[in-house]
């Protein structure tokens, strides 16, 4: 069956991977950016990644590279749940070669600062306001604007957004989420009304409590229920489901 393949007759090209990591900061969605180190593009900001070595699969070329590039933690690493986003294969993407990228997307709380330089071909890494990423290298920016629609949508249909908030969080806090990635506000009896309504998004912490920097009451602590995805959906304001 393989005797009449030829790999040469095939131009060669090579598999690399992005990765669009999330947070919240300060009331405003950050995005992890590394400062790249080498040509092409040196000097400028581009999403973590990197070429898969020989014998890896994507997602563990992708938490290599996001080790090696940012210096965070290999256990923070490892931890993170990546959701392959989608595959950019446009010929002229990358000046050095034929390169088919599979990017990743992922969701964290807050997490440590990078290290204060990157490793492989990046020497720096931060967390950077979304709105202020400016043009980053390479079709980067595609990249970001494709997940950050894709992370908007999941939110309606998923409980994705408590992957933002800590293991502890206030009904506030998740509404901050939502609000940050939507970019509006929203009705806070009514959230709070949707979100205990839909089975397994959220479970009480029994007796637990948390002070909000208001004058009121501490507010009550949710931890992650079991659910998955959210029946019916939270769907984000519009003319015609603002109530």
């Amino acid at each position: 069956m393989t005797t009449a393949y030829d790999p040469h007759a095939f131009e060669p090209f090579a598999v690399t991977v992005d990765l669009a990591v999330f947070t919240v900061r300060g009331g405003a969605l950050h995005v992890l950016l590394i400062r790249r180190g080498q040509e092409p593009y040196a000097g400028s900001w581009a999403l973590p990644g990197g070429f898969l070595l020989p014998r890896e699969s994507a997602e563990t070329a992708a938490r290599r590279e996001l080790a090696e590039e940012t210096g965070l933690p290999e256990a923070v690493v490892g931890a993170l749940h990546l959701e392959q986003l989608r595959t950019y294969s446009e010929p002229d993407r990358d000046p050095r070669m034929r390169v088919v990228s599979v990017a990743f997307t992922a969701l964290v709380p807050d997490m440590p600062e990078p290290a204060a330089e990157g490793g492989g071909d990046a020497d720096r890494a931060r967390w950077v306001p979304v709105e202020k990423t400016g043009p980053p290298a390479f079709d980067h920016a595609l990249i970001l604007s494709d997940a950050r629609s894709r992370i908007g949508a999941k939110l309606e249909y998923t409980c994705l957004a408590t992957g933002f908030c800590p293991p502890e969080f206030t009904l506030g806090e998740l509404q901050a989420v939502y609000e940050t990635v939507w970019g509006t506000a929203l009705d806070r009896p009514n959230f709070r009304r949707k979100v205990l309504a839909t089975p397994g998004f959220v479970e009480a912490v029994p007796g637990a409590a948390r002070l909000t920097g208001g004058r009121g009451k501490p507010a009550a602590l949710y931890r992650a229920g079991p659910a998955t995805t959210l029946h019916p959906p939270l769907l984000r304001p519009t003319e015609g489901n603002a109530k």
